[in-house]
């Protein structure tokens, strides 16, 4: 399968970046889209297009649907219709709930769960005329067994979970497939700031005893993605090295 149109939102760096290069190598054209991390942005289709692919970058803050419906139209111009979407930008605001603030728990769902639903809302409509797409919506564990100072993000991505079940069920019949990739602790800017303590306390939940690579959640990306996952929907696949067994 080749010559498909993938968007992975907040794909400078990390796992989205690995995500773009990963559908590249698979023969897809790459929009990435990135929010403040221009240069970094730049560099991975740098780095696409050396290697012969085919992409480009798009600034919006996916917050925002005037910004969303602008990254969509731009991103269609350039490519074609968006036949693979990957929801993958995503915010934190860490605080205990009751010395939470009402813009951290807002910024945190505007951004994660109401960015994914104003994306996927627009790319829906030519996936479902086409008969065929993928929707990969990228959240965490912590969605899943909850988190200490994390009540907005776990909700934010619990959220997505059951708007990834909901939307299967909506498209199944459709030739549009809605899948989940719920990561644990990845290395990635988020983690490379916590404190050497935390790591060695995270690293006691982790089964494997070891954080997660980008490219070990590209690669079930790129299985979703493709015809070999066609009777695949609505799954949320943890890829957290056994951390919520």
């Amino acid at each position: 399968m080749t010559n498909k149109h993938a968007l992975i939102t907040g794909a400078s760096r990390g796992i989205g970046a690995a995500i773009a290069k990963s559908l590249s190598n698979d023969g897809h054209s790459i929009s990435i889209n990135y929010n403040s991390h221009k240069e970094d942005a730049e560099k991975v289709v740098r780095e696409i297009k050396d290697l012969g692919g085919k992409a480009d970058c798009f600034q919006a803050n996916i917050s925002e649907k005037k910004a969303v419906e602008k990254l969509i139209l731009n991103s269609k111009n350039k490519f074609g219709n968006i036949d693979i979407l990957v929801n993958n930008a995503g915010i934190i605001s860490d605080n205990l709930l009751m010395r939470m603030k009402d813009e951290d728990f807002d910024k945190v769902i505007d951004t994660n769960l109401k960015g994914t639903f104003y994306c996927t809302r627009l790319c829906v409509p030519d996936m479902v005329k086409q008969r065929w797409g993928r929707i990969i919506n990228i959240t965490s564990v912590v969605g899943l067994r909850g988190n200490i100072g994390q009540t907005n993000y776990s909700a934010s991505k619990g959220a997505i979970h059951s708007f990834t079940m909901s939307l299967a069920k909506e498209l199944a019949t459709r030739g549009v497939t809605v899948n989940a990739i719920a990561p644990g602790y990845i290395t990635t800017a988020t983690v490379d700031v916590l404190s050497e303590k935390l790591k060695e306390t995270i690293m006691t939940w982790i089964p494997m005893k070891r954080f997660g690579k980008p490219e070990e959640i590209a690669g079930i990306a790129s299985f979703i993605a493709s015809e070999k996952s066609t009777y695949m929907t609505g799954e949320i696949i943890k890829i957290d090295g056994g951390m919520a067994i």
